[in-house]
């Protein structure tokens, strides 16, 4: 492991802390809205009550005999949880965990006529069919006459911001009005990434998506971006192998966004197009590996994801969950350097992400120190504040601890 300060991992039994009351509050207030988006029967709103009421006054439960993916979830840590208080395992942990239990409730793993519905979609479809997407479509058109370099880094931050995206589409690195006490952009290596996709690019990028709607498409059009001007011969996205976390993308979330591409108007239509060809001739391609709705860290992964990062030219990891996942869900010293934090990684590696959880790593002592006197700690969790960092030389020789 590197030689980096040793760092908790994060657990939800603190009161008054950002991740109890994620817990606490927050994921009963899903059950209570994923109840009321569908018409779901008697034996679903069983369910969802003792999920409610396991999640808030009890302990975590196995999944029932017949789950399919029972023998996986053993191995990701649920012998060892089982019986605990959902506050006293790790954070990530338990919210995953939640999250593959509501599936169970709605019904999704069958059988039965739920099997495979979307517990989320109308949250997503009402995001993406929001006024404010034409809005944001209909600015890609004045990208139109910029320089390449330019509209890369629009594009960019369209990605980094996601449902931010009129703060994305600024020019502007800094993304916040001048004269603001603390930065929006705490970490800036935006240059470094684009060093690993030149113009000239000939391999291939990943992009591991994170949310659907508005947010995943920004992630689109950046990919349309750099296929269509060569600064990557083939991109692979990322997406769930089923619902989770609210709004991560599946690959049905992937089709909804690219048929929103194209029925817009004007750049976007033209970006959406080039998209549907490239899903048909391979320069893209959608991967759902089991292993992205895992509750463990990147440093986990499996052997056969290890090797399709390590064959990729960069890897970008949207998000504030992925993020979580590739640095650790630990309460690092925020200036603990992000190469060290990824030196296990097997190739070179970028994160886009808002800041939504306390985790974070890669900051300078004078940004940190600008943020707590703004702020205090909430500048951690507001989702005002974001960051692009990259690793251009992950080389896999590092044995960062897994959770």
């Amino acid at each position: 492991m590197p030689d980096i300060p040793f760092a908790s991992v994060i657990l939800g039994n603190e009161p008054g802390s950002f991740p109890h009351s994620v817990l606490a509050e927050r994921h009963p207030a899903i059950i209570r809205q994923v109840r009321d988006a569908f018409p779901y029967g008697p034996g679903q709103h069983t369910a969802l009550d003792e999920l409610l009421k396991s999640c808030t006054e009890g302990s975590v439960e196995p999944l029932p005999a017949d789950a399919p993916d029972r023998d996986r979830w053993r191995d990701w840590g649920l012998a060892e949880y089982t019986g605990r208080s959902w506050y006293d395992v790790p954070w990530l942990w338990a919210e995953s965990y939640f999250y593959r239990r509501l599936l169970n409730a709605t019904g999704w793993f069958g059988p039965g006529a739920w099997q495979g519905i979307d517990p989320f979609r109308p949250f997503k479809r009402a995001e993406l069919d929001a006024p404010e997407t034409d809005e944001e479509l209909a600015a890609l058109d004045g990208l139109r006459d910029l320089p390449e370099d330019e509209r890369a880094r629009a594009l960019l931050h369209g990605s980094l911001w996601g449902n931010r995206a009129d703060l994305g589409f600024r020019l502007s690195a800094a993304g916040a009005p001048a004269g603001e006490p603390a930065p929006a952009l705490v970490a800036d290596d935006s240059e470094t990434l684009w060093s690993l996709l030149p113009p000239a690019g000939t391999g291939t990028l990943v992009l591991v998506a994170d949310n659907a709607g508005r947010e995943l498409v920004p992630d689109l059009l950046l990919i349309a971006h750099l296929l269509a001007e060569g600064r990557t011969a083939r991109a692979v996205l990322h997406v769930k192998p089923y619902p989770y976390y609210v709004s991560d993308a599946t690959t049905a979330d992937v089709v909804d966004a690219l048929h929103r591409l194209r029925a817009a108007h004007g750049t976007a239509a033209e970006y959406g197009r080039l998209l549907w060809s490239a899903m048909a001739d391979g320069r893209l391609t959608v991967r759902a590996h089991p292993f992205s709705c895992a509750p463990l860290p990147y440093a986990a992964m499996p052997d056969d994801l290890r090797a399709e990062f390590a064959a990729a030219t960069l890897t970008i990891l949207k998000g504030d969950l992925n993020y979580r996942r590739l640095v650790g869900d630990r309460l690092w010293p925020p200036t603990t350097p992000f190469r060290e934090t990824t030196a296990y990684f097997p190739g070179p590696v970028a994160a886009l992400r808002t800041l939504k959880s306390d985790v974070i790593t890669g900051l300078s002592a004078t940004t940190e120190a600008e943020l707590v006197a703004a702020e205090g700690q909430s500048w951690r969790t507001s989702g005002t504040h974001a960051l692009i960092q990259a690793d251009p030389k992950g080389n896999g020789s590092g044995d960062v601890q897994r959770q």
